[in-house]
Parts: structure tokens; C-alpha cells; sequence
């Protein structure tokens, strides 16, 4: 699934692309996909409609339309919005097409038909349970250390689980869990209430590095992810723990191991990880 930084990567590759064009029309292929309204009416409410930025929460984008509504998008598993020619032949799993009046389609393609998209007024997320209940942006400046202490604070829980928690920190997935924690030298089946005040910082430090880290690498491309251009991301090159099983250890070159943790899979160095 992508997560914060991928997800940015998308917003970002894509704002140049879309802003100021308007959508002259929609064709729908799989209306499963249309969450919130029928999809003659979603089609109908969107048509004509100008793009006028694009933003992004969690993992969600939104994209900011004339007359005060929203387009909300989740990607979910294996979700890609890419711009390109109309004149492109269109895949099997491309699902949703934007006409756009510069002649070009915004193509939302997935191959498990697991996205989600969304049409409200701008502002109006209780319909849409999971963005509603976001909690931090972690890269906001609003986003501090005494955040990430109150958030702990008198929990009790393992850590990796906590990271997932979208309503705690929006944006953390697997794969930066798995990074973040090994970045901080925590073990990711750690009780939250054990933690030293040291760690806590560790573990602040390493949400802002790896998820920097993530955007200025546009995002890690394992499987399904490409950004709005259809680019692949680069941060799979700079993975120290995810997906490496068996692989020695950058630190200590002690053998990684991999466990289910919070229900997920989980790559941790059993040295460095405490």
C-alpha cells in the first residue's frame, strides 16, 4: 500500500500536471470504486469541474475543485494515478478516466479494485470515516516531541501497532514502521509503557528522518507503485530492514529476522533492535 511518502510523491508529480485544467468529462469502468454517491451522480456533480490544487492527509489526495467541492482518492493496496495521452491505450485495470481540457486523461488504475474515491464539499469529511479521524501529520511543524509524549503517554500496547495506528499518526505503513523502528533501535513488539525518555526521542527523530527520507527519494517501488507520471520511486535501494530477511545487518552484520508483529510482517535486527 503506499504510504506518506509515496502518496506525497503522487501529489507532487501530479499538481503541475492537473492545476487550473478542468475534467470535461468521466468514464467509469468499475463503479464499486465510487464510495459516497451513485455514479451517475458522481459523474454529473465532477464534470466541468476546474482543478485548483491538490493536497494530500494521511494517505489520502485531495483534490480541490471549483465550486467548493473535494475529489477524495485513497490508492489503498495497489491504487496508481498517472497522467498521460489520451491517445494511450487503456489498460485492463484502469477503472476510472478524467477527460481533461488539455486533452490529456488522468487514469486512476488499480489492480485489486480496492481504491476508494469520494466526492464531497470541500471540508466535509465525516462521511469518510477514515480520514475524518486522522491524527497527526508527522511531518507538520505542528507535530512535535511533546506530541509524541502525550500520545504515549499512559498507553499500553506493543510499538509497532502504535505506528500503524492512523489515528494516532496518519501516513505510517508497513514498510516505514519497519524502518522507522530499526532507525530508533526498537524492537517493534516493545510495550509502549516501557519506554525510556531517550527512546522517545529516538523514536520522534526516526518518524521525520525515514519519512523525509521517503519523499526525497520518491517513495519505494516494490510491487504496484508509480507516481502521476508513471515513474518508479527510489527509497527501495535504501531499505535497511524491510523485505531483508536473512540479510546481514548494515550496523552489525547480525543475520535480520523476520516475525508477525501487530499482524504484520515484520524485518528487525535482533542486536540492534531492543
Amino acid at each position: 500500500m503506499p504510504e506518506l511518502p509515496e502518496v506525497e510523491t503522487v501529489k507532487r508529480s501530479l499538481e503541475p500536471l492537473l492545476k487550473g485544467k478542468q475534467i470535461e468529462d468521466i468514464e467509469i469502468f468499475c463503479e464499486k470504486l465510487i464510495k459516497n454517491l451513485a455514479p451517475a451522480t458522481f459523474k454529473e456533480e465532477i464534470r466541468g469541474r476546474t482543478i485548483m490544487e491538490i493536497e494530500r492527509k494521511g494517505k489520502y489526495l485531495l483534490f480541490q475543485l471549483d465550486r467548493d467541492l473535494t475529489l477524495v482518492i485513497h490508492l489503498r493496496m495497489t491504487g496508481q494515478l498517472t497522467v498521460c495521452e489520451r491517445s494511450f491505450s487503456i489498460g485492463k485495470h484502469t477503472h476510472v478516466i478524467f477527460r481533461l481540457s488539455s486533452g490529456e486523461d488522468l487514469r486512476f488504475t488499480d489492480l485489486r479494485k480496492f481504491g476508494l474515491l469520494y466526492l464531497v464539499p470541500k471540508g466535509c469529511w465525516e462521511e469518510i470515516k477514515g480520514l475524518h479521524g486522522l491524527g497527526y501529520e508527522p511531518l507538520a511543524e505542528e507535530f512535535t516531541l511533546e506530541c509524541l509524549q502525550q500520545l504515549l503517554a499512559g498507553k499500553k500496547g506493543i510499538l509497532k501497532a502504535f505506528l500503524l495506528d492512523q489515528r494516532k499518526i496518519a501516513g505510517i505503513g508497513n514498510i516505514y514502521a519497519d524502518e522507522i523502528l530499526y532507525e530508533a533501535g526498537l524492537h517493534s513488539q516493545r510495550e509502549i509503557n516501557t519506554l525510556q525518555t531517550k527512546e522517545i526521542a529516538a523514536l520522534f527523530q526516526a518518524i521525520k528522518l525515514k519519512l523525509s527520507e521517503g519523499i526525497l527519494y520518491r517513495g519505494t517501488s516494490l510491487r504496484d507503485y508509480v507516481d502521476g507520471r508513471g515513474e518508479k520511486g527510489g527509497f527501495q535501494e535504501k531499505l535497511q530492514v524491510y523485505g531483508r530477511k536473512g540479510v546481514p545487518c548494515s550496523r552489525c552484520g547480525t543475520p535480520l529476522q523476520r516475525i508477525v508483529a501487530a499482524g504484520r510482517g515484520t524485518v528487525f535486527c535482533p542486536h540492534c533492535q531492543h
